[in-house]
């Protein structure tokens, strides 16, 4: 496993537009079981040092379901995954890349299944996500609104 790739800058400036924060970091994870954990840890640390700690409860959740998508379901070939986190103009985006070119397929679990939620409920909780092509594969991507009154829209319909 690589360590975190990480910058930070606050230096853009748009005319007639407040200085916008930029933040970045991505780390590699291995496809296995560990993978979900260390993510998790990353966003923390990440959202802590962004003071965005508002967004950490969501974007956790949010994190670890991308990655056990991955680990569950993508023929990883090689095996690794990397997963990107940036703020942009108050929004927090969350990206996992793998190697697998097949896009998630949403399904409607039965009951009493216990899995087979998760791309449901990263449709409930981002403001917004989508899948891109990328080289060799794909990248989930979600968004979250940085702005701390943001949280307010979580469960709103979009």
């Amino acid at each position: 496993m690589t360590p975190y790739q990480s910058g930070t800058t606050d230096a853009r400036i748009h005319p007639g537009r407040a200085r916008q924060q930029h933040c970045a970091r991505q780390l590699a994870l291995p496809t296995a079981a560990k993978a979900a954990s260390l993510a998790r840890r990353a966003t923390r640390d990440a959202l802590t040092t962004w003071r965005v700690t508002h967004l950490e409860e969501t974007a956790v959740l949010l994190v670890s379901e991308l990655v056990t998508n991955v680990v569950l379901h993508a023929q990883a070939f090689p095996a690794f995954m990397m997963l990107r986190l940036e703020i942009v103009d108050a929004w927090l985006r969350i990206e996992v890349h793998d190697a697998d070119p097949s896009w998630p397929r949403p399904r409607t679990p039965g009951c009493l299944e216990e899995s087979g939620f998760g791309i449901q409920l990263v449709h409930v909780l981002a403001d917004r996500w989508g899948v891109r092509e990328v080289p060799p594969g794909k990248a989930v991507w979600v968004e979250l609104n940085a702005r701390p009154d943001g949280e307010a829209r979580i469960g709103i319909a979009r």
